[in-house]
């Protein structure tokens, strides 16, 4: 079942992952890029699955500052954007973050750091 298939008149349950996915469908995003890591994968999968229905650009980015780079670029153009990633890759998008903080977007933008407690996929505790 796709994270578009639930309905809003009922109870569906959804993992974590998912319920950011269709939180952020239901926001009205329109601008999603991440890069590949455990804990944040599954929002940017259950998110790819349903793109092209739900009229939305969704992509995998070579690193952590590319995908801010993207989703700012997304906000930039007045749409709402979303960035995907783990806690620790903040430190690699954090250069962009600092000139981001500066000139302001003008969609919504979310930057969605997962953390890993218990580092049971990480190299560290976030």
């Amino acid at each position: 079942m796709s994270i578009l298939d639930y309905k809003e008149d009922s109870v569906n349950l959804l993992m974590g992952n998912e319920a950011i996915a269709r939180g952020a469908l239901e926001a009205g995003v329109r601008v999603v890029a991440g890069y590949p890591g455990t804990p944040s994968s599954e929002i940017i999968e259950n998110l790819a699955k349903v793109a092209e229905k739900a009229g939305i650009y969704v992509e995998w980015s070579v690193n952590e500052k590319v995908s801010l780079e993207v989703s700012a670029a997304g906000s930039f153009a007045g749409l709402r954007s979303m960035c995907v990633m783990k806690q620790n890759g903040v430190n690699v998008a954090s250069d962009f973050l600092l000139h981001l903080s500066l000139s302001g977007t003008r969609g919504g933008m979310v930057l969605v750091p997962c953390d890993d407690p218990g580092a049971i996929s990480s190299v560290n505790e976030g």
